[in-house]
């Protein structure tokens, strides 16, 4: 008993780092922090305390449950990246097939949160409705703080870091889903990632934003596309998905979210993710956004260290963030929202 017992110890420490345990901490955290609330304002907790936490996680296979409760799989063959450094297909560092072709499977991963046929219509008018400071004096562009109700009637779609948000963001019961490892702008319309509630099929992207409105998308896609095409042809197939996301999502503003970085380690292996190329599409997607539907927000300086690279000590593979540490990339989209003045 005592050898299976520090077998056990051994390989949560050093092989899965405790991440079994990332969600229910996750889902502690959040039940902590509200009875930490209600109690400063009844003034019995000063502000200042923080009597929490650390967490350590990646992920580890993935199931995902939607906000009615029910759990979708990903499909046969697929695999997510576990704290062992084990790849995502398509984000392992080759990007590759057999056949010498970029990895793109689609349909591996499903995040919605219930059946998009039935959920109510949301959504502001675009154009309308927007706060006078949206625009600062000098011109600039000033954003808003707010609370994670903001996402309610909002989507997420994108690729594996936007599943890892799914997972460990706190926003799986309050925002929509719509995500996929290994999905690439290329596929993002024709892919069948959205479970249906109550069924066993799924649809694709365009389908599901043909039966729901949204008032706020945010899109995160490109670590996928790294080893495909130029600079140029990504960013012409991105503004496509842009200006069709618009279109199926006419009362909808869209943020555009550049494309996280990797560790400068993972960029200097010396394949096609690195972080120069990044740099580059990151700087072409920035100019996609007109600051009236479309905004670009980039996370990297709030994540990456001093060489230029994600911080090593976030990730667990080069790639993704740590479970503890999407709320980096959480807090800063909370701190860079267009507000309405009905929010």
């Amino acid at each position: 008993m005592i050898v299976w017992v520090a077998a056990g110890i051994i390989y949560l420490s050093v092989v899965d780092q405790w991440q079994v345990y990332a969600k229910p901490l996750g889902q502690i955290k959040s039940w902590y922090e509200g009875i930490k609330q209600d109690l400063r304002q009844a003034g019995n907790v000063r502000a200042e305390e923080d009597l929490f936490w650390n967490v350590v996680s990646g992920t580890d296979g993935i199931t995902v449950s939607g906000a009615d409760g029910s759990t979708v799989s990903g499909t046969e063959g697929i695999t997510v990246s576990g704290a062992d450094g084990s790849a995502l297909p398509g984000e392992d560092g080759t990007g590759e097939s057999e056949s010498g072709n970029p990895v793109m499977p689609e349909g591996d991963v499903a995040a919605p949160t219930g059946d998009p046929a039935e959920a109510p219509e949301t959504g502001n008018p675009a154009g309308q409705g927007v706060s006078p400071e949206t625009e600062g004096s000098d011109g600039g562009l000033v954003y808003h703080t707010v609370e994670d109700d903001y996402f309610a009637d909002a989507v997420f779609i994108g690729d594996s870091r936007t599943v890892g948000m799914f997972e460990y963001g706190g926003l799986e019961e309050t925002a929509d889903f719509y995500a996929s490892t290994g999905l690439t702008v290329y596929k993002l319309f024709d892919s069948e990632i959205v479970a249906v509630e109550g069924q066993r099929k799924k649809i694709s992207v365009e389908e599901a934003l043909l039966q729901k409105s949204y008032a706020k998308i945010y899109l995160m896609i490109g670590i996928n596309e790294m080893g495909t095409g130029t600079v140029e042809s990504f960013v012409a197939a991105y503004k496509e998905a842009v200006d069709h996301l618009l279109e199926l999502q006419p009362d909808a503003i869209l943020y555009i979210q550049g494309i996280i970085k990797v560790t400068t380690e993972r960029s200097q292996q010396g394949d096609y993710i690195n972080n120069e190329g990044i740099e580059a599409r990151n700087e072409a997607l920035s100019q996609l956004a007109d600051n009236e539907r479309v905004f670009y927000l980039d996370v990297n300086p709030e994540i990456c260290d001093d060489t230029g690279g994600m911080e090593a000590s976030y990730t667990f593979d080069g790639v993704h963030l740590k479970a503890q540490y999407i709320d980096i990339w959480k807090n800063f989209l909370k701190e860079h929202a267009v507000v309405y003045e009905s929010y």
